[in-house]
């Protein structure tokens, strides 16, 4: 009531369309109160500029943001208002900007002060923090987005710094040499979340420093490297560290480096790689999984980290090191939780479930097994979780609610410490201030705001998932039906699995005979150890066991499915009641699909429908991923229903949001070819009229994007990729349709303008979104299809990829590769692109070239086949693993399994041989198509 009573006497004497802006704005404010009374300050304070500020819809969004979730920001915007102004107009709000971009603006902002000291970096800090703290509140920027923003203005700062401070001292002593008379470099390593680029708003900076080696100065005073370096250090820390008016720029903490506290304050590049060889403990090893150079010179940072990196991943660690490690992090989370106040809320960080166990999980696995998949070595958690998922060392639904929840973890820890740029980590224990902390989380799933007792239930729920995952993960609990068998090592398992499980026999032998039958006739191999993991939850579950023992189709089919994919079987352990998918025909939903969660639930039930039918029927192989693309495109359509409805309000009281954006898809779901694990490439497009709601509908395509991409502990859809825009990551995210026809029309490179050959509208204003792609494929054919230029630009642009991608993705992007094919059916489809087509699978687009007369008889009926084994291929790798991979299978048994998938979906004559054997003849007649098509020897 008094948030309102207040508002009401903020608008008295405003323009009636600013006072009910206003009002709209602090109705969707999370904490309104405290907005209220910034708005009055500035209006009392800074009469003109608040006028200027509330007549602008961008720049009044900003500030009644801006004061509901930050204080001490607010503070600062209230002696400098105009910065709200320019932030909300600057065309590069929108994008991630680079370290480098940052380090020049630090050296301009420095270039105006006459002896620029401690002061003058904290404020340059509080400044972009402005900036990254709009666009994390605002939806514009993901969590990923702005821990790495927060990261690399952290490297500009800490980089600028050095260098300013190091030229200081060689004014004074010299250069620094090493014996043989080269430079001797410094470098500023970076630990901790810094070194992972996921750094907090208000987080200590872990630091070390490592220096080239010994020497001395140059000047007319030398002194030793040592010394000169050790100067730099104590300088450079108190620098960054001094607590000033404007608060300090970082915590500086060089606990981590060799000896602690109790060892120099910088090492040389050997007397550092004596430690971590001979001294270092298990932690301080694991610890370096996170370590990079972060400023100086790179040269003695890098090479130390070169040497370390064998000594991180050890192919020989086992569990016996990782529980000493992990005992080492109980005592020390026991001894912070003791220090902590006896009536401290609960601890995001060290609480079980939290930010500490999950960092610590990922990083045990990452040296369990980054011995032998260096794929995985990556110091940041979000992507080092997806690496793991990607090498199948997490399931699917792990690595889901693992990734759902560190999100949802480090965004609380931003809400709390943006407030008042202070290192917290525990809940506000008062129930108001908790209720605002809540407000302050982006929506849920359905685009709801939290409650104190939703925001409760899901931090709960996280917590509760991320405990269990770390239990059965690091402790290694035994599932009920475990042998030994599964233990042994992958060259005997072939041997110990063919022979039965005995307790698993006599359990199903007493309950379930003809189950029992079932599974002794099925040759359960693979998919042995998930199914018994499947039973234990079928015996909680009433009748599913009788059905399953009743019913020999669905047992066979969910066994079928058990041995062939992987991800599935994942699926179906963490959702039992998804056995009722199998065999049910795939159809669109006329229910309502309100919100994230219903859309995740749609579509995984929807997903299994179509890719069971295609493992057990079987399904041709075009057929199934039409079926996946029509699945994709209600999704995409439900999403952007959404979206408008859970929006911020436009701009224009008086307009309407409905379908004026045009959703359009390239790449596989352009063509129809969507398949399990596929990316979604999407551009967003309103009409040149609708330009003046930018804001708007740039809301709208983000929330879209995070309903569909999002991380959730029910797991993710798919992902969206959008960097096929016209600029690419550096263009807006939503254009208008004239952007894009000036920018096809003379600025697009071939490839660029081909891609969208294979497109199409997939939701808002489809009609208007297919008239629109008509004139796209005119403007390319005028460009490139009457000349033919293309021919060139496309054979660089094949043989580039070829040499970046062909050595890792060798399937696609290798000599003879899916893309020999894709490009020359661009270019083939391109003679003709004078004629339109809504859209093209491979198949049709083979045959319409073809029937035009560009393609011979025996060439088309190669390429038909050649890209249905193609496809088959890339499919049944995808329904084995949940994800696409580049290069078939090195172990025997997965090859066995990728081999009985493809036979499936392919003609008979080809299976006559390997399917290894098969696939080179088909890429040597592959590239000798496409080299005869683009005139190569």
């Amino acid at each position: 009531m008094q948030s309102s009573l207040d508002a009401v006497r903020l608008g008295a004497g405003l323009p009636e369309r600013v006072a009910t802006r206003i009002q709209l704005l602090l109705a969707g404010a999370p904490d309104p109160e405290k907005s209220v009374r910034f708005l009055d300050r500035l209006r009392h304070e800074s009469p003109s500029v608040f006028d200027r500020i509330s007549s602008s819809p961008a720049a009044l969004r900003c500030a009644v943001s801006l004061f509901s979730y930050s204080t001490f920001l607010s503070d600062a915007v209230l002696r400098n208002p105009q910065r709200l102004l320019q932030l909300s107009s600057s065309g590069r709000f929108y994008r991630v900007l680079s370290t480098e971009e940052y380090g020049r603006r630090l050296d301009e902002f420095l270039a105006r002060e006459e002896a620029p000291d401690a002061i003058d970096f904290a404020r340059f800090r509080r400044r972009q923090l402005l900036r990254i703290v709009l666009r994390d509140v605002l939806g514009v920027a993901t969590l990923s987005d702005v821990t790495l923003e927060l990261s690399r203005l952290a490297d500009a700062i800490l980089d600028v710094a050095y260098r300013r401070v190091r030229a200081q001292l060689v004014a004074r002593h010299g250069e620094p040499r090493l014996p043989d008379g080269r430079p001797c470099g410094f470098s500023v390593i970076a630990l901790g979340k810094l070194g992972g680029e996921e750094l907090n708003y208000s987080s200590d900076v872990d630091l070390m420093f490592v220096y080239g080696g010994n020497g001395e100065t140059d000047g007319p005073a030398p002194i030793s490297n040592k010394e000169f370096y050790k100067k730099v250090a104590n300088e450079y820390t108190a620098l960054l560290s001094s607590y000033t008016a404007d608060g300090l720029c970082y915590r500086v903490d060089l606990r981590l480096r060799p000896d602690g506290t109790l060892g120099e304050i910088c090492i040389s590049e050997e007397g550092a790689r004596a430690y971590y060889r001979e001294r270092a403990r298990d932690w301080e090893k694991q610890m370096l999984i996170k370590a990079r150079v972060s400023a100086g010179e790179p040269e003695p940072g890098t090479a130390l980290l070169e040497f370390v990196e064998p000594l991180i991943y050890q192919s020989s660690l086992d569990f016996g090191a990782v529980e000493a490690v992990s005992e080492t992090r109980q005592r020390i989370s026991e001894k912070m939780a003791a220090r902590r106040a006896p009536n401290a809320g609960l601890d995001i960080k060290l609480a079980p479930g939290g930010i500490r166990d999950i960092e610590f999980l990922v990083q045990c696995l990452q040296r369990l097994h980054g011995g032998r998949e260096q794929w995985v070595r990556h110091g940041g958690t979000m992507l080092a979780l997806f690496r793991l998922r990607d090498k199948g060392l997490l399931s699917g639904p792990e690595y889901a609610r693992l990734a759902h929840a560190y999100q949802f973890l480090r965004c609380v820890e931003h809400r709390l410490q943006m407030e008042g740029d202070l290192q917290v980590h525990t809940l506000p224990t008062d129930p108001e201030r908790l209720a605002v902390l809540a407000r302050k989380m982006p929506p849920d799933s359905s685009g709801a705001i939290l409650t104190e007792a939703t925001f409760d239930q899901k931090l709960r729920e996280h917590l509760a998932a991320v405990e269990e995952i770390y239990e059965r993960v690091i402790h290694a609990h035994k599932p009920m039906y475990y042998t030994a068998a599964l233990d042994l090592p992958a060259q005997e398992e072939e041997i110990e699995l063919a022979q039965p499980a005995s307790n698993l026999t006599r359990f199903l032998d007493q309950r379930a005979p003809r189950l029992a039958a079932a599974v002794a006739a099925s040759g359960l191999h693979r998919g042995r150890h998930r199914f018994e993991h499947f039973l234990e939850k079928a015996t909680a579950i009433p009748d599913l066991l009788d059905r399953l023992n009743d019913d020999p189709h669905l047992a066979a089919g969910l066994l079928d499915i058990f041995e062939h994919s992987a991800y599935f079987a994942d699926d179906l352990l963490r959702y039992p009641e998804l056995l009722d998918e199998i065999g049910e025909p795939f159809h669109l939903e006329g229910g309502p699909l309100h919100d994230g969660a219903s859309l995740r639930r749609y579509y995984r039930r929807q997903m299994l429908r179509i890719q069971s039918e295609s493992v057990l029927g079987p399904a041709p192989i075009f057929d199934t991923l039409r079926k996946t693309s029509v699945l994709a495109d209600s999704v995409i359509s439900a999403a952007y229903r959404n979206a408008i409805a859970a929006a911020p309000p436009p701009a224009g009281l008086d307009y309407t949001p409905g379908d004026q954006m045009m959703v359009i898809a390239l790449g596989r779901l352009g063509m129809s070819e969507f398949d399990l694990g596929s990316d979604a490439d999407l551009v967003f497009v309103i009409p040149d009229e609708d330009v003046a709601e930018h804001g708007f509908w740039t809301a709208v395509a983000e929330r879209m994007i995070q309903t569909m991409s999002s991380y959730t502990s029910e797991g993710v859809m798919f992902a969206v990729d959008t960097r096929l825009r016209p600029d690419g990551r550096e263009g807006d995210l939503v254009q208008s349709a004239g952007t894009y026809k000036s920018y096809f029309a003379e600025h697009a490179e071939a490839w660029e303008g081909i891609t969208y050959m294979k497109s199409r509208a997939v939701a808002g204003n489809v009609e208007g979104a297919t008239t629109f792609l008509h004139e796209l494929q005119d403007v390319d054919w005028r460009r490139y299809g009457q000349s033919m230029r293309s021919r060139e630009e496309l054979s660089k642009m094949r043989t580039r990829l070829e040499k970046e991608q062909g050595a890792r993705n060798p399937l696609k992007a290798g000599t003879g590769g899916y893309y020999d094919i894709d490009f020359a059916l661009m270019f083939l489809r391109l003679k003709g692109a004078g004629i339109f087509y809504k859209v093209l699978n491979t198949p049709e687009r083979i045959d319409v070239i073809e029937k035009m007369g560009h393609l011979a008889r025996e060439d088309a009926e190669f390429l038909r086949e050649a890209a249905g084994f193609y496809r088959a291929i890339d499919h049944g790798l995808r329904i084995a693993t949940g994800h696409a991979e580049g290069s078939l299978p090195t172990a025997q048994s997965q090859f066995d399994v990728l081999t009985n998938l493809v036979r499936r979906w392919t003609p008979e004559h080809l299976h006559g041989q390997r399917i290894d054997v098969t696939l080179n003849q088909v890429r040597r007649r592959t590239r000798e198509f496409f080299n005869r098509l683009f005139g190569r020897p």
